[in-house]
């Protein structure tokens, strides 16, 4: 994973030396104001300062804000770049070819009962693990049946442990088109609402390149070659992993899901897709409903 390459910012002066300027002006001042100020009649045999000699103490530099990221960017991210926990890539013109789309920017909250957590701590990065699907549906438009049946997921970056360090506390939300089990669909153009669309439900829509009880089987875009299709979700009742049985009787309505779109009702194929318990806790609470396309 490259580290998080973070937009040039000004460099503060050390706290020390800061203070030392600060505090050597504030010694002129005082001296000059004491050598005005003699308590004898007799003038002073020394040089007296005068109000031009007086200098007036410079603040010194300060950090520039640190910069974020923009929303609406767009990126050629690789599927490694785009599942790593931050990311330094350089823009490109959505116009073009990318892989990656940043559809929302924000603050985490890192700050607890006064102390500042650091930007890779659990509870800051489940914050942004939450936020950022959540945010998704809103983007790419559509239902949440739809969303559930896209190749459409959202990624997240925050700074580097550096960048924070030095006052980073931003997040970035970014959304991606998976072409298979590792790879990106490239695009041209937004893809905010796409799913609001047929066309784009078809396009960015889940489709198998065989059935999901097959050895074989691989997510691809319904754009891509294919033999299968996902076309409904059953939710299954939140709380805990029911179990493999309970899961895989939870996909026996598909059946007659299958045959209400078939177009032989008497002659289809179709299947069930139900989470195992690492993908309950990563947040799939329901079961997928397949047909032979």
């Amino acid at each position: 994973m490259s580290p998080r390459v973070t937009p040039g910012m000004g460099h503060p002066v050390p706290r020390r030396t800061a203070r030392a300027t600060v505090l050597g002006a504030a010694l002129l001042l005082l001296g000059g104001l004491a050598a005005g100020c003699s308590g004898s009649d007799e003038p002073d045999a020394g040089p007296t300062a005068s109000p031009s000699a007086v200098v007036t103490p410079t603040p010194p530099p300060t950090a520039a804000p640190v910069a974020g990221p923009e929303a609406g960017a767009c990126f050629r991210l690789t599927f490694r770049q785009a599942v790593s926990p931050t990311n330094g890539a350089e823009p490109v013109r959505c116009r073009q070819r990318h892989t990656a789309e940043t559809f929302a920017i924000g603050t985490v909250d890192n700050v607890v009962d006064g102390h500042l957590l650091a930007v890779d701590s659990e509870r800051v990065q489940q914050q942004v693990a939450t936020t950022c699907p959540d945010r998704l549906g809103r983007f790419v438009g559509g239902s949440l049946e739809d969303q559930r049946l896209s190749m459409l997921r959202a990624v997240w970056f925050t700074p580097s442990l550096e960048a924070s360090s030095e006052g980073a506390a931003w997040f970035r939300c970014d959304v991606v088109a998976l072409a298979g089990q590792r790879d990106l669909l490239a695009v041209t153009g937004s893809l905010e609402g796409v799913l609001g669309t047929e066309e784009g439900r078809q396009r960015y829509g889940m489709c198998g390149t065989a059935s999901p009880s097959e050895r074989s089987f691989e997510r691809v875009p319904c754009s891509a070659e294919h033999s299968w299709r996902a076309f409904s979700v059953l939710p299954l009742e939140p709380g805990d992993y029911p179990g493999r049985r309970a899961v895989s009787e939870a996909g026996a309505p598909c059946e007659d899901a299958a045959a209400g779109i078939a177009d032989d009702p008497l002659s289809y194929r179709w299947a069930s897709e139900g989470p195992d318990a690492q993908e309950w806790a990563a947040g799939q609470t329901f079961v997928r409903c397949w047909t032979e396309d």
